[in-house]
């Protein structure tokens, strides 16, 4: 009997905001993604391992993690 299993990291972009950025201290555009670990059957996603969300300034590529609680706060 043979068994293929593995992890599979997927990028999903959310919407983004406008914001101030912490880095350059410029109002532009931040982008909002969404990183999901999945678990993977004969090649197929069977569950989620893991989620993390990432936001990234347009103007000098800074990156910062957000909790879920931040990015819920962002959606609203």
């Amino acid at each position: 009997m043979f068994i293929l299993f593995g992890l599979k990291t997927v990028e999903h972009p959310l919407p983004g905001r406008p914001a101030t950025c912490q880095r350059c201290g410029r109002v532009c555009h931040h982008g909002l993604e969404e990183r999901a670990t999945r678990l993977t059957l004969f090649l197929i996603p069977v569950f989620t391992t893991s989620r993390s969300y990432r936001i990234m300034c347009s103007n000098c590529g800074t990156v910062n993690t957000l909790t879920r609680r931040q990015k819920n706060s962002l959606s609203v």
